[in-house]
């Protein structure tokens, strides 16, 4: 049996395609793409799953509406599809520790970054990379890990160096670390885990 991954994404889904790209090569033997949730209805992901032949579902965290009830709407489109478990690509919303707790080490994250730097609460997408510019470190990279209760806080599984060159914008400097780190290490952490939960 299949690990059965559902993505969870928020916007264009260029990490999501990677995991499509690398499952329909074979690199997850062990896993299944069989579900992606999106809590934004116009993202662009939705439409690379459903090019891929893989079930979506929205769930909209309505204006006033607690996380709780949010998370409610999340859990009943994962548990309704028998999902085992669960890849954070692009997703903007961070999980309560009450979800967390029901796929314990079943989530993984990625992250444009090296974990511990440029991490936590408010880095994400190119802040990260703005971030690294304006600090001035030479080498800036990807992490995948797991996910707690804390925003990016969860054991790391792999990670990859990416080198900083003179002139990288953020917007440049993100494009690499997709292309050379992200777009590599997630879909192979994605089997890593998938191999261990399918208990092979």
């Amino acid at each position: 049996m299949k690990t059965r991954i559902a993505v969870l994404v928020s916007g264009g889904g260029t990490n999501l395609q990677a995991l499509i790209d690398a499952q329909q090569r074979g690199d997850i033997p062990d896993g299944e793409i069989a579900l992606v949730v999106s809590n934004n209805a116009g993202a662009y992901a939705l439409e690379r799953a459903k090019r891929a032949g893989i079930e979506t579902a929205v769930c909209l965290r309505e204006k006033g509406e607690s996380r709780a009830d949010f998370e409610a709407k999340v859990l009943k489109a994962l548990e309704s599809r028998a999902i085992d478990m669960i890849v954070l690509a692009g997703f903007m919303a961070i999980l309560s520790a009450d979800f967390v707790r029901r796929y314990p080490d079943r989530i993984i994250n990625v992250h444009p970054a090296l974990i511990p730097s440029f991490c936590g609460e408010g880095f994400y997408g190119l802040r990260v990379h703005r971030a690294a510019l304006d600090y001035g470190v030479k080498v800036t990279g990807a992490t995948v890990h797991y996910v707690n209760e804390i925003p990016d806080g969860g054991r790391i599984i792999a990670q990859k160096a990416v080198e900083i060159l003179p002139g990288d914008t953020p917007e440049v400097l993100q494009r690499r670390v997709m292309e050379q780190a992200e777009w590599i290490l997630l879909p192979r952490a994605t089997e890593m885990v998938a191999k261990k939960i399918a208990g092979r």
